[in-house]
């Protein structure tokens, strides 16, 4: 799949409409020969228009130099990021699954269908620099629309920056206003196309219309069902920071979950649920943390540990492999809808709360540090890591009230995260360890690199007395109790 962004602005114009004069400002000193495309796309949705409602278009287009499947989703800033796949023959009614894999989350189990087909007849001139690089591209198109039967003709033009700046845009607008063009009415063309249909179809329930709470750990819990939808695509593409993050944003609400379950009754069971997702999400991202540690230390110790640098690779490879496998087949079951359908659930509660919230927070951060006294007491490493479990469980539930306490808030968070990050690198040390005496448990090379991992184990239990007295100031912790 490729992906680009898109930055590009609309105006409605007049059937007579003549483009002006562009060249003289804002770097643009050549207005090029324009060419001429005639361009047919069929628009794909569900009946409840559920892909458009959350600012998305589907479409798939003939003509013109980019035919094809083109999914576009919300960018940066004014921007929107465009997915596109080849037509590549089959079904064109048929949404490859690729492109349906990226709105699942969204649609659910709906089925996306045409809703509108656009024929536009466009005129493109491309504006250029000194240097002859296309700054932008002013698309003059014709447009016949049809949807439900209703057929519609109108004027407009699109402006999309190519190599230029934003002062393209700008300028550019000012020329095409005094010619007498508008912004345009409506966001895109098939907005247009439905005929005021949007408008009317009723708009869902979760996750759009959520009701209103000042409640912090309902709002917590919302931005975590939040970022489950956003990153599940970049999931499914493999991207390895939006595994990370959405294996986070499970987490968090699992904890908030259980740190306070008495606000959320009857939603027990997807605590195990969120468990089953974080476990296949972990499955792809430890070994991916993994091998960028432990593989690069082994890579520049010289050419004595190849032959162990090769068996770790095949081994980490084969582990994210095997991860992305059993994940991708998760995100297409009916499970993982079910869990998203709990999770709009559980989001859309009234946000009335147990009492004393804050005292839940509280709790739990003691009985992380209790823990962590434990063991530094006993010297276990497992009961570390069980620390650290804590103490990442704790982090969540201080992150709820966190922005209520300003600076100390915040302070606090980033103390408990410094404090995590090393119990995490201890951790990692030790898995490393067990993963290299797994590899080669007579391998003199594996031994040099085990005995490596061990340093690194007592440099971070070194450590760790300086970010816990960090954590553990009364002037941070005042707030929280």
């Amino acid at each position: 799949m490729e992906i680009a962004s898109e930055t590009e602005r609309k105006y409605d114009v007049p059937e007579s409409f003549v483009l002006p004069a562009l060249a003289g400002t804002a770097g643009i000193c050549d207005v090029a020969e324009a060419e001429t495309h005639d361009l047919d796309a069929t628009y794909f949705d569900t009946d409840e228009l559920t892909l458009m409602r959350n600012r998305r278009t589907l479409r798939r287009r003939t003509g013109g130099g980019d035919a094809g499947w083109h999914l576009k989703t919300p960018g940066s800033g004014g921007s929107r990021t465009e997915h596109r796949l080849p037509l590549n023959g089959g079904d064109k009614n048929k949404v490859p699954a690729e492109l349906r894999g990226q709105v699942r989350a969204i649609i659910r189990r709906e089925q996306l269908k045409p809703i509108a087909r656009l024929r536009t007849h466009r005129v493109e001139t491309p504006l250029r620099d000194a240097a002859g690089h296309t700054l932008a591209l002013v698309a003059q198109d014709s447009v016949i629309a049809e949807s439900g039967g209703v057929t519609q003709r109108w004027q407009e033009v699109e402006v999309e920056l190519v190599e230029g700046s934003p002062d393209v845009l700008e300028a550019v607008e000012r020329r095409l206003l005094s010619a007498g063009a508008r912004p345009a009415a409506g966001p895109s063309k098939v907005a247009r196309a439905l005929n005021g249909r949007l408008a009317k179809t009723p708009a869902p329930t979760p996750p759009t219309n959520l009701r209103k709470t000042k409640n912090p750990v309902f709002l917590y819990a919302r931005e975590q069902r939040e970022a489950l939808t956003e990153f599940d695509p970049g999931v499914r593409q493999g991207a390895p920071e939006a595994v990370h993050k959405m294996r986070v944003a499970t987490r968090r609400l699992r904890s908030t979950l259980k740190t306070f379950k008495r606000s959320f009754p009857g939603f027990e069971e997807v605590g195990d649920e969120l468990k089953w997702l974080a476990d296949l999400l972990g499955q792809v991202r430890d070994g991916q943390v993994q091998r960028g540690k432990l593989l690069a230390e082994v890579e520049q110790a010289g050419p004595d540990f190849a032959d162990a640098a090769d068996r770790i690779r095949h081994h980490l490879d084969a582990q994210v492999d095997e991860g992305r496998a059993a994940l991708a087949e998760a995100l297409e079951s009916e499970r993982y809808l079910a869990l998203l359908d709990k999770v709009d659930q559980l989001s859309s509660l009234p946000g009335n709360g147990e009492p004393d919230q804050l005292r839940r927070a509280r709790k739990s951060l003691h009985k992380a540090d209790g823990l962590l006294d434990t063991a530094f007491a006993d010297g276990v490493d497992a009961e570390l890591h069980d620390a650290r479990k804590a103490y990442k469980k704790a982090r969540y539930a201080v992150e709820v009230f966190a922005p209520a306490a300003g600076k100390n808030g915040k302070a606090l968070v980033n103390a408990l995260t410094d404090l995590q990050d090393v119990l995490g690198a201890h951790q990692d040390s030790v898995v490393a360890r067990e993963l290299l005496h797994e590899l080669g448990p007579d391998s003199f090379w594996f031994g040099v690199l085990w005995a490596r991992q061990e340093q690194v184990g007592k440099d971070t239990y070194a450590e760790l007395p300086v970010v816990v007295e960090a954590s553990r100031k009364k002037k941070l912790r005042r707030w929280i109790g």
